[in-house]
């Protein structure tokens, strides 16, 4: 294999010189001078183990990530692993929670809580969204090693408001708890605007609205976690987000920094993107790994009703709830015996559920006349 590379280099090398050539007595048109090309050594690559240690004497490490890819999410396990085992004083920083619920957290790591209370507790499945199973391997090493998890994000109420109005739009309470914004940043300002342009029409509103949440966020999370570090100078802080609160170090890094000038990192996942020195300190190319799909009963679902239960509102093409025989209505008010109040208790109780799976539904379907119909099915999940 390696002569197989070699040969290839040499016939590259052979071709870009051919290329080269000109008649003699003829210039030559210098093919270097302003050339943008950039080079990366395959000799220089490293590994994991290599990487924990060019980490391991920084305060603060920020890890992007793409939220739906789990390998980004082992990767950001693993360095938290390899810290530890470096003898680091770890705490962990993420944007997946929000401010407020910072108790259920500690509750949590400290064992007080179990998985499903936490969720519920932090209002993850209404607040985030994103497979629960994509962070779990993250929050089980935490509650294993006693590892402070810090809810870094702001609430979902205050930057949605602000992405409708703006800052002006704020009452003076919710004004008076913002963290101090550095608006000076215009590459930063240029990316955004850049990003905004390829938004859909319709979300097209108003950028400065759209900038001043971007800045919240990132203003919000650097805020909490120099409050942290300056709290806890023996621990080191590992922060994950999305990768576009740390590439170019414009989002949390640099305002981070700002507040509390420690020795940082930052890694984002190389995949899909020119490696850029600027971008990020380390990139990351891990091989992607899918978590296995879960099942699904296909059935879309209102707000919670007044009367308890979920209703259901339709159904999706290939649904086993529709075959079993639930109806658009019918309220779901239990599965597998666990009650169902809210969108999160769907979520839960089939977290860890399997396609081709079966589990026992119970609902209520409303009559003109008469009672209440109480429904117990079998459905196959989808």
């Amino acid at each position: 294999m390696l002569h197989r590379i070699h040969d290839r280099l040499t016939l590259a090398v052979i071709f870009a010189m051919a290329g080269s050539l000109t008649p003699a007595g003829e210039s030559p048109m210098s093919s270097l001078q302003g050339n943008p090309t950039r080079v990366l050594e395959s000799a220089h690559l490293t590994d994991m183990d290599a990487l924990i240690a060019r980490l391991a004497d920084k305060r603060v490490i920020l890890v992007g990530e793409q939220h739906d890819r789990y390998e980004d999410h082992l990767n950001q396990a693993a360095i938290i692993e390899g810290l530890l085992a470096r003898g680091r004083s770890v705490a962990i920083g993420m944007e997946m929670f929000q401010q407020p619920y910072q108790p259920a957290l500690d509750a949590y790591v400290a064992g007080e809580i179990d998985e499903a209370e936490l969720l519920r507790r932090t209002q993850y499945f209404d607040r985030w969204r994103f497979d629960y199973r994509l962070y779990r391997p993250i929050l089980r090493l935490a509650r294993a090693h006693r590892i402070p998890v810090i809810a870094l994000n702001l609430e979902s109420e205050l930057t949605r408001q602000v992405g409708a109005g703006g800052i002006a739009s704020l009452n003076e309470a919710d004004r008076a708890r913002l963290p101090e914004i550095d608006r000076s940043d215009a590459d930063h300002r240029a990316r955004l605007e850049a990003i905004f342009k390829h938004h859909p029409d319709e979300q097209q509103r108003n950028f400065e609205h759209f900038l001043e949440v971007q800045l919240l966020w990132d203003e919000g999370m650097a805020e909490r976690a120099a409050r942290y570090l300056t709290e806890h100078p023996e621990r080191t802080l590992v922060v994950i987000s999305g990768d576009g609160h740390i590439e170019y170090g414009q989002g949390i890094p640099k305002r981070l920094a700002r507040r509390v000038p420690v020795p940082m990192a930052t890694l984002l996942d190389g995949q899909g993107r020119t490696p850029d020195p600027s971008a990020a300190d380390f990139f990351l190319y891990p091989d992607p790994v899918e978590l296995p799909p879960t099942g699904k009963l296909g059935v879309l679902l209102g707000r919670p009703a007044p009367e308890g239960g979920m209703a259901i509102d339709g159904f999706a093409e290939d649904s086993g709830a529709r075959t079993a025989g639930l109806q658009t209505g019918d309220r779901i008010v239990r599965v597998d015996g666990q009650p169902i109040t809210s969108y999160a208790d769907i979520r839960l109780a089939l977290l860890d559920a399997e396609p081709n799976g079966k589990v026992e539904v119970e609902a209520i379907r409303s009559r003109r006349l008469g009672g209440d119909e109480r429904l117990t099915l079998e459905v196959e999940l989808r």
